[in-house]
């Protein structure tokens, strides 16, 4: 792999998604770091249905940071998970409030320290909500790139690292809603569209199991 296979790479997926978005639904920062909290190891219709209600009892972080924790729980039981993400929601609206005046912090390093936010959260945060050069990686961004050939490594910091490489800056942000839109929709887990895609003459998954 160089940069110019990678920026051809990412040229021809371009083509496929075209004008990525965030499939999770939000109004503001505290709708959307909570929306991405919630969106661990669920998809993203599930999640913007129970935050259409969560939003609707709860309409500001302040709100939120009082919330009866089982009253969060009615609401969000339908995602999973959702006494470990109940607290951490009601938490991570508490650090918001006590720590950055009601406001979601705008650096990786302040993110990071808010309950229930990792680094890939803090990065959606940075690159959706703030239009900052970020890359996160998440389970499809991972596993696309080891198959194309992008990274080479099941470590998703590994994998931000190699993707940050090959792509320009203002590029990061694209970049990481390309590869999670086309891991969601063509480049899935199992049975993956190699037929149809436009770049497995440069994918290394492909090339390995056409044979």
């Amino acid at each position: 792999m160089n940069k110019i296979i990678a920026q051809s790479i990412y040229d021809d997926l371009k083509k496929v998604i075209v004008n990525p978005k965030c499939e999770l639904d939000y109004n503001n920062m505290y709708e959307l770091i909570i929306a991405v909290i919630l969106s661990a190891q669920c998809t993203d219709k599930r999640v913007n249905i129970v935050t259409k209600q969560l939003f609707l009892k709860y309409p500001t972080v302040q709100d939120l940071a009082q919330a009866d924790i089982f009253d969060v729980i009615s609401i969000i039981k339908p995602l999973g998970f959702f006494n470990m993400k109940a607290k951490n929601i009601i938490a991570c609206a508490n650090d918001i409030v006590a720590n950055y005046n009601g406001q979601v912090p705008n650096d990786m390093e302040e993110l990071i320290k808010l309950h229930g936010v990792g680094r890939k959260t803090a990065s959606v945060v940075l690159a959706e909500g703030y239009k900052m050069p970020a890359i996160a990686v998440d389970t499809h961004v991972n596993r696309v790139s080891n198959r194309i050939g992008l990274s080479n490594s099941q470590n998703v910091l590994d994998t931000e690292m190699m993707l940050k490489k090959w792509y320009k800056k203002e590029d990061w942000a694209n970049v990481h809603s390309t590869l999670l839109l086309y891991g969601r929709y063509y480049c899935t887990a199992h049975k993956p569209q190699c037929h149809s895609c436009l770049i497995k003459d440069r994918c290394k998954y492909y090339n390995e199991n056409s044979k």
